[in-house]
């Protein structure tokens, strides 16, 4: 089914979404380990919008927007920004063919009870030109005009939202969600946003990320600098020929890469090669040019220094509660990006940050299951799903008490016929399950390891209210 709505806003204009398929609630379940929150199954759109390109020229972008399938409620938003892509089509709007398999997080989140928004960022999926990769300014722009796009269609197509506004993003999704994070802010006010939760990005380009490369660690993911550098060519025009910065022996592969011709995992596999055989180690930097690296080392105003500068996106001061989730054992983005944002918010005076290592042991591929369970909880202490005729906030839906708690704990709702109560630990293993049988209950929490908890309550409609539990000897 193609449905095509011709609305402007603010300059950006829907132009179609495209139904490619429906999942049940089993089904969402079912995809991520029968997971007791997932409330209702979803329809999942691909949809194409105007928005600038690299040069600012108008530009028809796309990206997945995902919808529960129960509308009797009324939704919050949340943007999910995706991790790095293999090629130009490996992004959320090709979920259901190869490499769009990031596109089933939002299944999940959809499933969960949120209307989720998934852009494929400028130069991917349907957008011309390569890829503007961790570029600030058209990150923004991509992710703003897209949100614009599906609220004209939720409103044309009976889907009801309500002004939540939840967002996050894993890696390269860390930083796009931290940038528009950001923008969001400090353009429409911290009101503007509910609640966010950045994953494992590299937010610190000027500065973690340039150690990274221009020393002599080894590094087994070379291929992130030509990603990075091209797709800031893309914006600001560095070269007009890949020889002018990277080193001969490279290009040909590089080149490959930037006409589709290559995959970027095979092309890193190609780079880590042929750097051992040539340099010793797989460090990055060598890719590039000697007299270009001295400059960038020596020269504080080098071009490429300013433009890693103005595309950090971790100094400014984020009001609406965040949380910044990493794992130090991180092999591709390291951990003190986390860490330079954390002190960094923190002395220009945030207070509502927590910066939490999830899962100390994990590489980056590993981290991804607990930040994204830990952002689950997190999001889920904040949502409110509403009718018209059940229009109860959590304040009064549920309350727990004492909280921190050593051996019982109260829980009263207002409502408890049907309800189901959980406590669940921060990596989301259900502990405990029981039905509410009246409107204030006592459960048992002495046999529970001092630590932080979720409890959930999830009543009869599927409404699921969620809030921190503290458990302390």
């Amino acid at each position: 089914m193609l449905i095509v709505i011709s609305i402007t806003v603010n300059g950006q204009q829907l132009v179609s979404a495209t139904l490619k398929g429906t999942v049940t609630k089993q089904q969402i379940s079912a995809f991520f380990g029968t997971n007791p929150f997932i409330r209702n199954g979803a329809k999942y759109y691909k949809v194409a919008y105007t928005s600038p390109d690299a040069k600012g020229n108008p530009d028809t972008l796309s990206g997945l927007l995902v919808v529960p399938d129960d509308l009797k409620f009324t939704y919050p938003k949340l943007i999910y920004q995706h991790g790095t892509s293999d090629c130009k089509k490996c992004i959320p709007s090709s979920y259901g063919v190869n490499g769009g398999e990031e596109g089933q997080l939002g299944l999940l989140f959809a499933g969960l009870g949120y209307v989720s928004i998934l852009p494929d960022y400028v130069g991917m999926g349907e957008g011309r030109g390569f890829q503007t990769y961790v570029h600030d300014a058209t990150t923004v722009s991509a992710t703003k005009d897209m949100l614009a796009a599906c609220e004209s269609w939720t409103t044309q197509n009976g889907v009801f939202t309500n002004d939540q506004l939840f967002i996050t993003g894993y890696s390269q999704g860390g930083y796009a969600s931290m940038s528009f994070h950001k923008y969001m802010e400090n353009t429409n006010g911290p009101m503007s946003v509910t609640a966010a939760a950045h994953l494992s990005g590299p937010y610190s380009l000027s500065g973690v990320m340039r150690d990274l490369i221009l020393g002599d660690v080894a590094y087994n993911y070379p291929a992130y600098v030509p990603n990075t550098i091209l797709g800031f060519n893309e914006v600001y025009g560095i070269f007009n020929d890949l020889s002018e910065f990277f080193k001969p022996e490279y290009v040909a592969e590089i080149q490959k890469y930037y006409s589709g011709s290559l995959s970027l995992t095979n092309l890193n596999a190609k780079l880590v090669q042929m750097l051992i055989s040539n340099t010793g180690a797989s460090v990055g930097g060598r890719l590039i040019r000697e007299d270009i690296i001295i400059d960038i080392k020596n020269n504080p105003n080098h071009k490429i220094n300013q433009i890693l500068k103005e595309n950090d996106v971790y100094d400014w001061k984020p009001v609406t509660p965040t949380r910044i989730f990493y794992c130090k054992a991180d092999d591709q983005v390291p951990y003190l990006n986390s860490i330079v944002a954390k002190d960094t918010m923190t002395a220009n005076g945030a207070t509502n940050l927590v910066v939490t290592d999830v899962s100390p042991n994990s590489n980056h591929g590993a981290c991804v299951t607990p930040a994204l369970t830990s952002t689950v909880f997190f999001f889920l202490s904040f949502q409110k799903i509403t009718t018209s005729a059940d229009d109860y906030s959590s304040d009064t839906y549920l309350n727990i008490f004492p909280n921190p708690a050593s051996e019982l704990v109260n829980v009263s709702t207002t409502d408890f016929e049907g309800t189901s109560i959980f406590i669940s630990d921060i990596s989301g293993r259900k502990l405990y399950a029981q039905s509410a049988n009246s409107t204030n209950n006592t459960i048992d929490v002495s046999g529970l390891q001092p630590g932080i908890y979720y409890l959930s309550l999830q009543n009869k409609n599927g409404h699921i209210q969620t809030q921190k539990l503290v458990v302390q000897r």
